[in-house]
């Protein structure tokens, strides 16, 4: 019964927003503005709690907290991965262009299906902490073959 209550609660829910750890807030609100259009919502430069809120109307998307050092450990627990989809494989194609500008590091060569026969995909790249990302389309993205055939890329 508990778990009925619970389930009915949790309806409608959504993600409010993402929270990240980053060695250097400047770099990364820098990237993060860059590549996806956020605004700055709200930020600390306190010494001991910098942090900045990004986003692309009046909620944040993205919060980044700089309180790390060293680089993303894609082997130990947590993120996998943060995706962003867009509306058409044509902004899939010009941020691969602007992170290539940007010398980005990308996870495979263009852009990728999700799976093979799948027309969803996108481009699989680093934020400046290793932080991997994806900016994907619905449709469109079933160019070449899937990287881990029948596999989620």
């Amino acid at each position: 019964m508990a778990t009925e209550k619970l389930s009915r609660q949790l309806r409608g829910l959504q993600t409010g927003h993402v929270g990240l750890n980053v060695t250097d807030l400047e770099r990364s609100k820098k990237f993060y503005q860059e590549v996806f259009g956020f605004k700055l919502l709200r930020e600390s430069q306190e010494a001991d709690y910098k942090f900045a809120f990004l986003g692309d109307g009046p909620m944040p998307v993205l919060t980044l907290f700089q309180q790390s050092q060293g680089h993303f450990e894609k082997g130990r627990p947590g993120l996998h991965h943060l995706s962003f989809q867009v509306d058409s494989i044509t902004q899939v194609k010009e941020a691969e262009q602007k992170l290539r500008s940007m010398s980005a590091r990308f996870q495979y060569q263009g852009i990728v299906p999700h799976a093979e026969g799948a027309t969803s995909g996108g481009i699989f790249f680093e934020d400046p902490d290793g932080i991997r990302l994806e900016i994907y389309v619905l449709t469109g993205a079933n160019v070449q073959a899937a990287p881990a055939g029948n596999a989620p890329t």
